[in-house]
């Protein structure tokens, strides 16, 4: 077994003194899977916990959440609280779980839509993959000024035939943030499983900016997929957002002895509204 002792080093990115409204996080979490070994979620769940904790977000949309490992973070970062429904409508499969600072946001509205040909129905599959995809939502409002913005989360196919639902989830996605008010501030999360060249990501980027490519500054490797190696090899999990602008973003690069919290780089934007 390989230990993580708690007197390692915790190598993060530098994260500059900021003054930002709002700090937004997108995390792959890696389900539960008795496949990992020693980087099974019992060997990184405080790693995890400590990477979200040097981060400091406002809110954080993941990404193959267990109830399991939602209520394990919060444990440790008791400030936060989390929300969401699994794939399936329940609590036994991956969530895309929102976590948000209890002390600073509000949850006004939340909710959930499948991306199929019939949103609406729970766990719905119509476009050819295996396994149901979803966004999970909220409208949020900071207590202190009761600003409102809305947070989107999603976790698109995976496999490389399923290019075209990739697209087509893109499409809804974008069609249901048509709909909201113009004068609120939309972002949107997730893990595409897809490049930034990709028609999914052209279909959002029509009325969405990326923060990677947007943000004033941007600090860490463009790559966030990494198999739990550090050597990223493709940018599929992107920070889209309107209403608001971005003033930095960076790749967190976070690692203890060798070992990651996930086998994706989490992503973090600092937006002004």
């Amino acid at each position: 077994m390989i230990r993580i002792l708690a007197v390692a080093a915790f190598a993060v990115l530098a994260l500059p003194a900021s003054a930002a409204d709002l700090k937004v996080m997108s995390f792959n979490v890696r389900t539960i899977t008795g496949k990992d070994g020693p980087d099974r979620w019992e060997m990184r769940r405080d790693l995890f916990a400590d990477t979200i904790r040097q981060v400091d977000p406002d809110v954080i949309g993941t990404q193959e959440l267990g109830k399991v490992q939602g209520d394990d973070t919060v444990a440790r970062l008791p400030s936060y609280a989390w929300f969401g429904r699994d794939r399936y409508g329940g609590h036994d499969d991956e969530h895309m779980g929102i976590f948000y600072k209890k002390d600073h946001l509000k949850v006004v509205e939340q909710g959930d839509f499948w991306l199929s040909d019939t949103p609406d129905k729970v766990g719905s599959i119509t476009w050819g993959h295996p396994m149901p995809r979803m966004v999970n939502w909220a409208l949020f409002e900071r207590i202190a000024d009761h600003k409102r913005f809305y947070l989107l989360d999603t976790h698109l196919p995976y496999r490389d035939q399923d290019e075209d639902a990739r697209t087509k989830g893109a499409r809804e996605i974008a069609n249901w943030i048509a709909k909201l008010p113009a004068d609120v501030p939309v972002i949107l999360t997730g893990d595409f499983n897809t490049g930034p060249e990709s028609e999914s990501h052209a279909v959002l980027t029509q009325t969405l900016k990326d923060a990677r490519t947007s943000a004033a500054s941007h600090e860490g490797p463009d790559d966030t997929f990494h198999a739990f190696t550090g050597k990223a090899t493709k940018r599929i999990d992107w920070i889209l957002y309107r209403g608001v602008k971005a003033t930095s973003q960076r790749t967190i690069t976070a690692s203890k002895n060798g070992h990651y919290p996930s086998d994706h780089f989490p992503v973090a934007a600092d937006f002004e509204f």
